[in-house]
């Protein structure tokens, strides 16, 4: 409190660097969510239960793999967490419209409780498939340039039966979808179940999705659905099993927080220590002082420590509070991001302040001051 401009200058500095942390941090974490989200909702549900090693060799024969009929995934509804499952069956083959034919990846769906969610597929033109509407597909947007498809186009689906050959269905063009995947858009194409099982001459699927009312939850019941199905027969795994590309992904983002981080520690660290170091300077008299009335070094030293600690504690509450007043002004500007590198859709900016965040900005507030603090005490014997 003597020194209150040099005391109120290290508080600043250190409230400056834990706000600059906790905003970066929190935006990041924020993305992570809103991707994740967008993911699960759009490709990978929260769960997905197959044939045992449908994942690893499926896509070389995939009919082998087919689950039974919808009555034996009955009890997925009833699980708790759950919000709504749906069949899923794959399938590929050749897409004709006009003198236009490419090839496409095909998934039939149960339009009535499958790809329902808000951060599901968007559509850019047209409307999603409903519930009676088996002689229709959905089509992503890439495929859709491709071959100048619009809605109420007709279209034929060339498909190669497992059973009989070859076999073909025309259709219309329902809507234009946009996932969260650029690569996954360039060749989807989505069709009713039942038109689907028609058009292939099977009965089942090859997954069951399975939708949660939160993330948190999808490993828990993961979890307690494999406790229920025959491990022999059937695999259970969770969205964060399948989502390679989102791993990656944020293993990647993480890296380049952590060297902002380190950035922001050593800011913290070479602003405080210099200033701690001019307050020891100008405080040798009063130090020499103390230690010839005969106060110890480990007393002067705790009360060093307990002055940087208070301003780093006193740093880290104004860093969070202006973190804060940030993130509500990002939310007031509404600020819409463009979208990363192989996505299809932004994000509207938010700054995520979770409880992990909070204590680690607080952790490294303290400790830097802390630690400043040693190396004053450092320097103080060295003078």
């Amino acid at each position: 409190m003597r020194q209150r401009r040099r005391a109120l200058v290290a508080i600043l500095s250190v409230g400056s660097g834990i706000a600059a942390l906790v905003v970066a941090t929190g935006f990041v974490e924020w993305m992570f969510v809103d991707f994740r989200e967008a993911m699960i909702e759009s490709q990978y549900a929260h769960v997905q239960v197959t044939r045992l090693d449908y994942h690893e060799n499926g896509r070389a024969d995939p009919f082998r793999y087919l689950l039974p009929e919808d009555a034996a995934a009955a009890p997925l509804g009833t699980v708790a967490h759950a919000r709504s499952w749906g069949p899923r069956l794959g399938f590929t083959g050749l897409l004709s419209r006009g003198d236009s034919t490419v090839s496409f990846v095909g998934e039939g769906y149960s339009p009535a409780t499958d790809l329902t969610g808000d951060r599901s597929l968007r559509i850019v033109a047209g409307k999603k498939l409903g519930s009676t509407d088996h002689n229709k597909v959905m089509l992503g947007k890439g495929l859709a340039t491709q071959i100048g498809a619009k809605p109420g186009d007709p279209v034929i689906l060339l498909v190669d039966n497992p059973g009989s050959g070859l076999n073909a269905a025309d259709a219309t063009v329902a809507g234009v979808f946009e996932s969260v995947s650029k690569a996954y858009d360039d060749s989807a194409v989505l069709v009713h179940i039942a038109a689907a099982r028609n058009l292939l001459k099977v009965s089942g699927a090859h997954s069951w999705f399975l939708y949660l009312d939160q993330t948190e939850n999808s490993e828990a019941v993961a979890n307690d659905l494999r406790a229920g199905f025959d491990a022999k027969q059937f695999e259970v795994r969770t969205w964060d099993q399948l989502a390679e590309f989102y791993a990656r992904a944020v293993d990647l983002f993480r890296q380049q927080l952590g060297v902002v981080r380190f950035i922001v520690i050593a800011i913290i660290l070479l602003g405080i220590s210099n200033t701690m170091m001019m307050s020891v300077m100008e405080r040798t008299g009063e130090i020499g002082t103390s230690m010839a009335l005969g106060i110890k070094r480990r007393a002067l030293l705790g009360q060093f420590l307990v002055e940087g600690g208070m301003i780093g504690l006193l740093g880290g509450l104004g860093g969070l509070a202006l973190a804060l007043l940030i993130g509500l002004g990002i939310d007031i500007m509404h600020i819409e991001m463009p979208p990363p590198p192989g996505l299809t859709r932004g994000y509207i900016a938010h700054v995520l302040m979770t409880p992990g965040i909070v204590v680690e900005s607080m952790l490294i507030a303290i400790a830097t001051t802390t630690l400043a603090s040693l190396y004053r005490r450092g320097k103080r014997r060295a003078w």
